[in-house]
């Protein structure tokens, strides 16, 4: 994975030199209706490789959403002629006919692709399987599930989200938008090569970088969880998301203990709460409500919700610590 990682940031810095050959179907994405295949954006050259269009570049995230551990290949497309644009720390603003595309891998065959596609309307998310001989995905508009494993070797029940379960990670103000391409998660040297080739208006000036993953025994253990915090729940968990109800904000820019839900009483947590007093309670990973519903399974107990059938162990550890460091 380490190499698969590297080369996908080797592309990313050399993201003027697009391959040739394959080219985008603009009108795949704006236009009205589900493209039935993958196959019909056009979006890859060697589609089985993963083998980008021209056009369309590679990308990755400083700390990415654990999903059963499948790896994970990100791209994006801006049309011809287009820029994204910078917008601080913040998500880039990319502009209508952009397409982000996923693809998702576990022993090392293809299962799925997602893509957000920007019309004139706003985004759309769609799930996309891929068949048995690796040649094609098909659209999934109400998703699927089969049994799989984790590169752990974990029998997993794997499920592709359906198309209103993209809505519920997707998601601000009732609005559906990206998560991974926030200026302060994507790498310095890839935003300035993005900006390089044309694609983005200015190189963000990031306040604060999200640490990289890999990386994370280089930094201290409140960021590597900050991070990890903002990459796998914040989502849900800000002002604008699906749980702003709850007071509980793990955003990355959040500076109030409380918000952060450290001595904080959950609002309605119900089961959830496994009879815990505090969303964090300080230095005891085993009293605090958040440690609990991350090493759960349980439905109505789990989480996140959706998009995992197995407990991440290294996010689990990275949190745990940060938790028992906290002064009592």
């Amino acid at each position: 994975m380490r190499v698969l990682l590297a080369a996908v940031l080797l592309a990313g810095a050399a993201v003027a030199a697009a391959p040739q050959g394959g080219r985008v179907n603009p009108a795949a994405i704006t236009a009205t209706g589900f493209p039935a295949t993958l196959g019909e954006y056009g979006f890859f050259r060697d589609p089985a490789a993963q083998v980008p269009a021209a056009g369309v570049t590679p990308y990755r995230v400083q700390t990415p959403l654990w999903s059963d551990g499948a790896e994970k290949l990100r791209f994006v497309f801006v049309p011809a002629g287009q820029k994204a644009k910078a917008q601080g720390d913040g998500l880039l603003d990319l502009p209508v006919g952009s397409a982000l595309i996923k693809t998702f891998k576990l022993d090392g065959r293809l299962i799925e692709t997602r893509v957000l596609l920007h019309r004139a309307d706003g985004w759309l998310a769609l799930p996309y399987q891929w068949n048995a001989e690796q040649t094609e995905a098909k659209l999934v508009l109400a998703g699927a599930r089969f049994p799989a494993k984790t590169p752990a070797g974990q029998p997993i029940s794997y499920a592709i989200p359906n198309k209103n379960q993209c809505k519920e990670c997707h998601a601000s103000s009732g609005a559906v938008v990206p998560l991974g391409p926030k200026a302060r998660n994507l790498p310095a040297a890839w935003l300035a090569a993005f900006h390089k080739s044309g694609r983005l208006d200015s190189v963000p000036q990031v306040t604060r970088r999200v640490p990289l993953w890999e990386a994370r025994a280089k930094v201290s253990v409140a960021d590597a969880a900050r991070g990890y915090l903002d990459a796998n729940c914040a989502h849900c968990h800000n002002p604008r998301g699906a749980a702003s109800n709850s007071g509980l904000f793990l955003d990355w820019e959040q500076a109030d203990p409380v918000a952060l839900g450290i001595g904080k009483r959950p609002v309605a947590a119900g089961r959830g709460s496994g009879g815990l007093e505090f969303d964090i309670a300080p230095g005891d990973p085993a009293a605090s409500i958040l440690y609990h519903r991350m090493a759960s399974l349980e439905g109505g107990v789990s989480m996140p919700e959706v998009g995992r059938d197995s407990v991440d162990p290294d996010g689990l550890a990275v949190v745990a610590e940060w938790i028992r460091g906290m002064k009592r």
